[in-house]
This record gives C-alpha cells, structure tokens and sequence, in this order.
C-alpha cells in the first residue's frame, strides 16, 4: 500500500515534468555516465529519455540512484531512425558538439520542442546523428581546458535549455500524460514493495 506521503511526492514531482525538452544519448555501454545523466534528467525534470545503441544498457546504480524508474525511456537501435522518430514527434534535435556553426545553449530556439543528443566519451557524436540533426550546441570554453566529461556537458546544456523552457505554454506533461504515468509510477512501486514484503516473510522462517 504505497502512502499518502510518497503520493503526494509523486503528484508533485510530475507537476514539474518537463516535456518541451528532451535528451538523447549515445554509447550506453558507458554506464557511468549514461547514468549520471539519467539523474541529472530526473533532477531537471526532463521527463522523456532516448537511448541510442544495439547494446543492452544496464545502469550504474550507484551512479544513478534509481532516476531512470521515474524516466520514460526510449530504446533506438540506430542513430538516423532514432533522430526521425525524435523528429516525427515535433522535436528539433541539437547535438552536442565542436562546430563553427553551433550556438550556445541559450541561443536554442524554443518555439518548438527541442532534444539535446549527447555522443561518446571520446568519440563524440556518431556521423550519423551529426548529418541528421537540426544542429548543434557547444558550450563556451573559457579556460585551457577546452573539453569537458559528457556527463558534466550534459548538465550544463541541459539545465540551461531546460530552465528556458520552464515558462512556455505546454511545457510540461499534460493532464493525461500525468495521470498516465503516475498510474504506471503506483503500479511499479506496489510490485516493489510486495516483492520486499515477501524477502522479509521469507527471512523471517529462515533459521
């Protein structure tokens, strides 16, 4: 029986679930980072995820403390069907990369939804992504070090993009979607705490 206290928390937790701004990313056998961005999502509200990658991704729990059960999770085998799909649902994609034509996180435009696209570590965005997307976003570098962990560039960009958005029409979820997901939140949540009352049941005649 999950408690009035935790739903309250989840009904105020989606009523700040941002939908106008959407992150991607690739090269999911990088655990570490890949989940340290699905927490930085979590903790921005950003609510909609892609995953682009063939492989299987398995969280880094530690790392992301449980953020991608409150996430909705997209899996893309593929970079170009992942970015068409991003497309066909509104979103203009910006990835996240060196370029003399990319703009700073501030000069995306937000009349339309837009999806931030992180690549690899070391090998960045995937060509394919890079040809298919809308265009691409860079933080300014002010210091020697001219590079940054992806997962720190991520929040960065994200935070920013995000915080913009905050105040547009249709920003966040919609009514529908939020009863939606909090009815999928419950539903989870239940099956995990009968699946911990049944360890401690059978602890319990354990000698």
């Amino acid at each position: 029986m999950i408690s009035d206290r935790r739903l309250e928390r989840m009904t105020a937790v989606l009523a700040q679930r941002l939908v106008h701004v959407r992150c991607a990313i690739e090269a999911v056998h990088h655990r570490h980072n890949i989940s340290a961005i699905l927490r930085t999502c979590d903790s921005l509200g950003v609510h909609r995820v892609d995953l682009v990658s063939s492989e299987q991704f398995k969280v880094s729990q530690g790392t992301a403390r449980g953020a991608e059960r409150w996430l909705d999770l997209k899996k893309h085998d593929d970079p170009t069907e992942a970015i068409r799909a991003i497309q066909a649902d509104g979103y203009r994609v910006y990835v996240a990369d060196l370029s003399e034509d990319a703009v700073e996180p501030r000069g995306i435009p937000l009349d339309r939804p837009c999806c931030l696209w992180f690549g690899a570590e070391h090998a960045g965005v995937s060509p394919e992504a890079t040809a298919a997307a809308d265009g691409v976003v860079m933080l300014p570098m002010r210091g020697f070090a001219q590079s940054l962990n992806v997962s720190v560039a991520a929040a960065l960009i994200l935070s920013q993009v995000a915080d913009r958005s905050r105040s547009l029409h249709g920003a966040l979820l919609s009514d529908d979607d939020k009863q939606a997901t909090l009815t999928a939140w419950m539903a989870r949540e239940q099956v995990v705490e009968a699946h911990i009352a049944a360890r401690q049941a059978l602890a319990r005649t354990l000698p």
